[in-house]
Parts: C-alpha cells; sequence; structure tokens
C-alpha cells in the first residue's frame, strides 16, 4: 500500500512564495515519477508539475514554468513544490501523485494524497 500525506498548503499574498511537501511510503517500486496535480471548483484536475526519479527530468505546466520548482529528498522519499511569484489563478487544491509513465500520460497516476488548499489573495 502505498500513502501520500501532503503539508505546506495555506493562504498567501500575491507575489509570495510556498512550498508543499509530499511523504511517500509503502512500495513505491514501479511508480517512478512523483508531482503535483491542482483543481479549482468547476474544472478539470490538471498536471502542474512531474519529476522522475533517479534522471531528474521533470515536466512543467506551461504556465507555471519558471515560478515553480518540482524536486523530491530521495533518502526519505519526499517530493517538494517549491512556488514563487504566486499568483491568484495559482489558487486550488493541489494534489501530490505517484505513478509510472502510462499512467501519468493518461494524467491518471494510481497514487494520490488527500490535497491541500493553496489561497492566494491579489
Amino acid at each position: 500500500q502505498v500513502q501520500l500525506v501532503e503539508s505546506g498548503g495555506g493562504l498567501v499574498q500575491a507575489g509570495d512564495s510556498l512550498r508543499l511537501s509530499c511523504a511517500v511510503s509503502g512500495r513505491t517500486f514501479g511508480s517512478p515519477i512523483m508531482g503535483w496535480f491542482r483543481q479549482t471548483p468547476g474544472k478539470e484536475r490538471e498536471i502542474v508539475a512531474a519529476i522522475y526519479r533517479g534522471s531528474n527530468v521533470t515536466y512543467y505546466k506551461d504556465s507555471v514554468e519558471g515560478r515553480f520548482t518540482v524536486s523530491t529528498d530521495s533518502a526519505r522519499n519526499i517530493v517538494y513544490l517549491q512556488m514563487n511569484s504566486l499568483k491568484s489563478e495559482d489558487t486550488a487544491v493541489y494534489y501530490c501523485a505517484t505513478g509510472n509513465v502510462d499512467d501519468w500520460e493518461k494524467q491518471a497516476p494510481n497514487y494520490w494524497g488527500q490535497g491541500t488548499q493553496v489561497t492566494v489573495s491579489s
């Protein structure tokens, strides 16, 4: 059983920074990609950023590239999302996820966290 526990969400002002953390436990072999989705009411969940463990190859949604950084602490099995220069449109529930390549390509990783709210006031 794989478990993901997120932390670090909150209320900030536009231009501020926030770091999300996601601790992953359990049998993660076969789930080499870790990353973050977000969702706002009435909209579909969208990929924000992802990282391939081992090679550290990353992917970012266009609107966050240059402002957000995804990284991992392999020893502790934690994935981070550093968010800088936050904008009101970044307001969403952010979900940590992990899975294999095929699952991520379908935007349907096998394992998900419970979500953490990020609210950016303008």
